[in-house]
């Protein structure tokens, strides 16, 4: 921005009038009359008299020493003003075009329950599953998803020129080509891939980074790395959300449960230790509250109670 706008430039003629002697109360209700014409009015006026103040305050330093000034002198110092108001406004508006240049981070979230899917312009696809929050940054040089909480699958367009990268919490994985799950599981991070590559860094582990293949699952702590290998079933089964189902295969009912509190209000407490203990096989639905608690009737004979937004299970 170089120069002020036709609003600016009445608005600094009006706080030029003002500091003339000669001001009078029907110049004050002409003023504000045309400050309640237009909120573009009042702000303008607002901003600039505010910069016309901060340059009366430099010239009152300069002439501390001059008791009497003169009118070119008086002259001088108004047209000093006047450009003192150009150059702060100028510098307001450079402020502001770069700070509209600054690439913006796109927010997206589910509820709990909830499920979304993200097409980014490049190709790439993105679905949030239940309590997630993500941030993306698009730039010129590379593309960024920050997984502030809970859980995701992408399906990435692979540009060579402008690498894919998922943040969350100490992890990093740079993508080379792939289709992978990241989970924030609150103390630790686990990131699946199913297709393609991936490299996997960790900042704070000891191990310091991995190169993922198909079927390769890390899990990420404070202090440790891990990888493992599953079958494509045993990858399918964990992606089940993704088809609206929870599949438990040789599972305690403690973790099943836990499970499903991620994708419910309604919460399932276990308070029997040895309950929590026994094995399930099943597929549900994520939000199958009723049919977990018939399955644990029908299979094991617990005790099933309601209490406000609880069902909790024991012998």
């Amino acid at each position: 921005m170089t120069g002020m706008n036709a609003i600016d430039t009445q608005a600094a003629r009006w706080i030029e009038r003002g500091d003339r002697e000669d001001w009078g109360a029907a110049d004050q209700a002409e003023l504000d009359a045309w400050l309640a014409s237009s909120p573009a009015h009042a702000v303008s006026y607002l901003r600039l008299y505010d910069a016309w103040v901060r340059a009366d305050r430099l010239a009152a330093l300069r002439s501390a020493n001059t008791e009497v000034e003169s009118a070119p002198s008086r002259s001088w110092m108004l047209l000093m003003r006047v450009a003192a108001v150009f150059c702060i406004v100028a510098v307001a508006g450079v402020a502001a075009l770069n700070y509209l240049r600054v690439p913006k981070d796109q927010l997206f979230s589910t509820p709990v329950g909830g499920r979304e899917t993200i097409r980014l312009s490049d190709g790439t696809v993105i679905e949030l599953n239940t309590n997630t929050s993500l941030r993306i940054r698009s730039r010129a040089e590379n593309r960024i998803v920050m997984l502030d909480k809970g859980e995701a699958y992408f399906q990435v367009k692979h540009d060579a020129r402008r690498p894919f990268v998922v943040q969350a919490m100490d992890g990093r994985v740079v993508d080379l080509g792939t289709k992978f799950a990241v989970r924030d599981g609150t103390d630790h991070l686990e990131v699946a891939l199913v297709e393609g590559s991936a490299r996997f860094v960790s900042a704070a582990s000891k191990a310091k980074a991995a190169l993922l293949t198909p079927g390769d699952v890390v899990v990420a702590t404070a202090d440790s790395m891990s990888v493992t290998k599953r079958s494509a079933q045993e990858l399918a089964n964990s992606l089940g959300w993704r088809r609206g189902v929870l599949v438990f295969d040789h599972t305690t009912l403690a973790d099943a449960a836990a499970e499903l509190n991620r994708y419910n209000r309604e919460k399932i407490v276990i308070a029997d230790p040895d309950v929590r203990r026994r094995i399930i096989g099943a597929t549900i639905p994520v939000n199958g509250v009723e049919a977990f608690t018939r399955v644990a009737e029908k299979i094991f004979g617990v005790h099933v109670e309601r209490s406000g937004s609880e069902i909790i299970i024991s012998r």
